[in-house]
């Protein structure tokens, strides 16, 4: 308890103090609170003394910096000045010393207009802008000539050895020929042997490109864009045609081609492909680049000025085509004809790439046209000369009976054919569908019947109807024998061989009986079996009952008369295919030799024991072999 009330009475100490505390801070703050209000009547009345002089202080400070803008505003203005005074002398000296300074200085008088354009207020800025305007004008005419010296200094015509480097070298002349190309005999299958690269030159050095883009840039910044189309448009397109000449590249129409003759016309057409290839793969696509860095950034102009630089080269190039395409018909045109409609198809991607604008669309119809001219031309050939075949009236006579000149032509015409195949393809349609193939069989198998009709017409121009059937012997067999060599036996077939080899053997035979026939009779015992049967097989009658010696004499007579008779003809006929020559020899010996055997072997010995047995047994079987050797060699008979 007593621990109790010592807590209590220390506990009320401490509250009376606390209350003592709290009454001198309530008279300190209420003695604060009254030295505060009397300082704040003071600070106001000194506030209202003093804001006169805070007012001219402001006013002071802003005027301080008005002074500083204007101050920074002459000097921005003053610097301008003294710029355009720096640019006007850069613009004055002209831009031949430092072209890149003087592209520079242009750009700054363009912002120096633009300048004092947007400063308000200031007099001079009228007059400025005037005098820098007249500048800009003097240094774009100076810009306008700078271009035109520049690129006429690098514009040349380019030489022709220069592009041939540029070819593959399959394609390239010979060391010292003239511009002549290949023409239509580097074929695919060839030309595929090497990788095919083409190597397009400069036509103006690359360092200059960049300096001309830059030219162009500020012609066209200065509104002189129809200035800049015809400068370029005319020193590039007379390089162009410059270039073109050169090469070899000549215009000529209908009747310039209508009035070469042929091995002429034929040389320029192998030209012409040579340069169709070259102008497209290397010139335009040079000449492409050259326009597309000159004119970056402004498709417009550039696709405007490649289409006016190239328009008239690509004209001159397919008017020959066209002029080529619209001639006379005649067969020996269909293969250069297949030469250009193959150098066309195989540059009609390039040619929609480089004139693959709107600007160039009258280029890519032209080419599309004289492409489908040329198939077309050739398709109408190929029925022109089927007609000519069968209707050939040439009246050269082959007198030894050979292989005429009408046929050798048209088989190496049908050969030539076949190096076309791919091209004929294009041409007959789609290469997937598999007709092409079939149609060139068709084409074949109809020339070949044209060409045999022909001559069986021919054939009757002989007199002899012995020489009739080895003429046919011999031009039937040359033409297997070259369908059966080359790749036209893939398109004919085997059946088609067969039965023209059939054909051969048939005439062989007609003319074994027609010539042999009468000769075999009379080395049988009558004289009157049948032609063709048991005379012509060798077989001879045994019996001599009623033969007599005078009836031998007479036999032996005649055979020798026909015998040298038929040595004398056939040995200036011809067959000349050796193997076919040997087999015919050897098919007459196998059936005249032994009948002579037998005849002499009989009715020898009636004739030796007489008066000038020589007379009548002229040669033994060994000289008629000997003889029989010289037949179909188109020799001069010089008598036995």
């Amino acid at each position: 308890m007593a621990s109790y009330a010592v807590v209590m009475e220390n506990l009320k100490e401490r509250s009376e103090f606390m209350n003592e505390s709290m009454q001198k801070s309530q008279t300190i703050t209420d003695n604060m609170i009254s030295i505060l209000g009397s300082f704040d009547h003071r600070l106001s009345a000194l506030e209202t003394a003093m804001r006169p002089t805070q007012i001219r202080t402001h006013s002071i400070r802003k005027a301080h910096e008005n002074i500083d803008k204007t101050l920074k505003v002459a000097e921005s203005i003053l610097a301008q000045f003294d710029l355009a005074r720096q640019t006007e002398a850069k613009i004055l000296r002209g831009p031949h010393e430092d072209l890149e300074s003087y592209l520079e200085a242009v750009n700054q008088l363009r912002n120096i207009v633009k300048f004092f354009s947007t400063t308000k207020g200031l007099k001079s800025s009228i007059g400025m802008i005037n005098h820098i305007s007249s500048l800009l004008a003097k240094s774009v005419l100076k810009l306008e000539e700078e271009f035109r010296q520049l690129l006429n200094l690098y514009s040349k015509p380019i030489e022709p050895d220069r592009l041939f480097d540029c070819l593959p070298q399959s394609l390239r002349p010979s060391t010292g020929s003239d511009s002549k190309g290949d023409g239509g005999g580097a074929k695919e299958h060839q030309r595929s042997l090497e990788t095919v690269v083409y190597h397009p030159p400069d036509l103006i050095p690359p360092r200059i490109l960049p300096l001309l883009h830059d030219l162009a840039q500020q012609m066209i910044q200065a509104g002189h864009q129809q200035q800049l189309y015809t400068i370029y448009n005319e020193i590039r397109s007379l390089v162009m045609e410059q270039s073109l000449k050169k090469l070899g590249v000549e215009r000529l129409g209908k009747e310039d081609v209508q009035k070469m003759q042929w091995e002429v016309l034929e040389a320029k057409i192998g030209n012409w492909i040579h340069y169709m290839r070259i102008s497209v793969r290397l010139l335009f696509a040079a000449e492409k680049k050259v326009s597309d860095q000159i004119f970056e950034g402004q498709d417009s102009l550039r696709d405007q000025c490649f289409a006016e630089v190239t328009g008239n080269s690509v004209a001159v190039l397919l008017s020959f085509g066209e002029a080529i395409a619209k001639s006379k018909r005649s067969p020996e045109k269909l293969f250069v004809l297949l030469d250009m409609y193959e150098i066309m198809r195989e540059l009609q991607t390039e040619m929609d790439n480089i004139f693959g604008s709107q600007c160039c669309s009258e280029m890519r119809e032209a080419a599309k046209v004289l492409t489908n001219r040329l198939a077309e031309t050739a398709q109408e050939t190929f029925v022109d000369f089927e007609e000519a075949v069968e209707k050939d009236a040439t009246k050269t006579a082959v007198l030894d009976g050979t292989v005429h000149p009408l046929t050798s032509y048209v088989i190496n015409y049908v050969k030539f054919l076949f190096d076309y195949q791919s091209t004929l393809k294009q041409l007959f349609g789609d290469a997937d569908d598999g007709n092409s193939k079939d149609q060139l069989g068709v084409i074949t198998t109809r020339i070949l019947q044209a060409l045999q009709s022909n001559l069986d017409g021919k054939s009757k121009q002989y007199k002899d109807p012995a020489l009739t059937q080895l003429f046919l012997m011999n031009n039937i067999h040359y033409i297997v024998r070259s369908v059966r060599r080359s790749e036209a036996k893939d398109v004919l077939g085997d059946d088609w061989v067969q039965i023209h080899r059939r054909v051969v053997q048939q005439h062989a035979n007609q003319y074994k009986r027609i010539s042999w026939s009468k000769i075999l009779q009379t080395l049988s015992v009558q004289g009157a079996s049948p032609a063709g049967n048991s005379s012509f097989t060798g077989e001879v009658v045994s019996s001599n009952t009623g033969i007599s010696r005078s009836a031998v004499k007479d036999r032996f007579k005649t055979f020798n008369m026909l015998f040298e008779e038929i040595h004398q003809r056939q040995s200036q006929w011809t067959v000349p295919d050796s193997e076919l020559r040997e087999s015919l020899r050897l098919a007459v010996a196998e059936v005249l030799l032994p009948a002579y055997r037998s005849f002499a072997k009989r009715f020898g010995p009636m004739i030796e024991g007489g008066k000038n047995p020589q007379k009548y047994i002229r040669y033994t079987p060994e000289d008629l072999e000997r003889m029989l050797a010289e037949f179909f060699e188109g020799k001069t008979w010089k008598g036995p």
